[in-house]
Order: structure tokens, then C-alpha cells, then sequence
């Protein structure tokens, strides 16, 4: 019993010591003001440039079909095929290169003539100055084209309230292993 009063004692002390903007309950204008002040920070640019090890067959596979329409089979663009991916990011081309994050979401098959993607994607950085931070792409993703314009619609911790755009091209692919290596160069605006 006397543990237990330590404890609550502990706790009591604890809570007496946190600054009052967190003890108090924050209401709706509070969150307000709080946007407020960040969207009037002076804005941070970073150019990221790294590599995406994409691996679409084999026992390390990171894409994998989760549904497809009732036309993908017979579409020349796989219409409608839905995949997930939780592919490396890592800083040169190399399979075993230092690896930053990873890159997750989904990949969506969504023109009827020509191979373009939808894509939404989250870039979890796991390692180095953007530790814990991510990088939200959403777009379209034209694949047949030498270079490819993403837009970067938000992310979190460094990243927060981020905005720019992502070129994209594809530095390798085999098609015997369906292994690729995608180069990724992000320009990013954030506070």
C-alpha cells in the first residue's frame, strides 16, 4: 500500500509540473491559433534526391495486386489493378546502399489507353536529418514517360505542412526478375 501512494505521489507531482497549455482542455479556438502561428513561420526548402528498390516478383517482393476490375485481364493497361507497396529508400541506386525509409501506399492502374498510375504514397523516413518525418505524394504517374512530375501534398514532423513536387524517372528495370530501381528528386517547401 505504501508503493502505491509513492506512485500517486509521483504521478501528482508530475502533473503539477506540466506547462498549462497541455494540462488545460484545448478548445477549438486554441487549435486556431496554433494554425495560425505555424502557417506564419518562415517557409524551409529542401531538394531530396534518393532511390526506390522496387521489386514486383521473388521471395523480397514490396508490391503486391490487392484487386482488380473485371477488364484488367484483357486491358493493354491492366485498368483497374490495385496494388500496395512498402518499397526501400535508399541514397544511391545500389541494392545493399544506405538505407533512408521506406515508401508505402497504394498504386492504382487508372487510364484506359495509355500505362498511367494514380499514385498515393507516403515516404517514411527512418534515418538521418528527416529521422521519423514523411512526405505524402498523390498524383498521376504517367510510367512510360522518361521523367514524371508528382505533386507532394503534405507530410509530418520535419515536413509538416509540406508542399511541392516530386520528378520521378525509372534509373533500372529487369524485366526477367521485375526488379526496378526508381530515382526519386523531391523539391519541398514546409515550415
Amino acid at each position: 500500500m505504501a508503493n502505491l501512494i509513492v506512485v500517486i505521489l509521483m504521478l501528482s507531482s508530475l502533473m503539477i509540473s506540466i506547462p498549462n497549455s497541455f494540462a488545460r482542455k484545448r478548445g477549438p479556438d486554441d487549435d486556431l491559433e496554433w494554425f495560425r502561428s505555424l502557417i506564419h513561420q518562415k517557409e524551409k526548402v529542401a531538394k531530396l534526391h534518393f532511390f526506390i528498390q522496387d521489386i514486383l516478383a521473388g521471395p523480397n517482393q514490396t508490391v503486391y495486386e490487392l484487386a482488380r476490375s473485371s477488364i484488367s485481364s484483357s486491358s493493354p493497361t491492366s485498368f483497374g489493378q490495385v496494388s500496395v507497396v512498402d518499397d526501400l529508400l535508399t541514397v544511391r541506386p545500389e541494392r545493399d546502399s544506405e538505407e533512408l525509409g521506406r515508401v508505402q501506399g497504394l498504386i492504382t492502374t487508372s487510364d484506359l489507353e495509355i500505362r498511367a498510375l494514380t499514385m498515393n504514397l507516403n515516404f517514411f523516413f527512418t534515418s538521418g536529418q528527416y529521422n521519423g518525418s514523411t512526405l505524402s505524394i498523390s498524383g498521376r504517374n504517367q510510367i512510360m514517360n522518361a521523367t514524371r512530375e508528382l505533386p507532394v501534398v503534405g507530410g509530418t514532423g520535419v515536413f509538416r505542412m509540406a508542399r511541392g513536387f516530386a520528378i520521378t524517372s525509372t534509373y533500372s528495370f529487369d524485366p526477367t526478375t521485375l526488379y526496378g530501381v526508381l530515382e526519386y528528386t523531391i523539391y519541398v517547401s514546409y515550415v
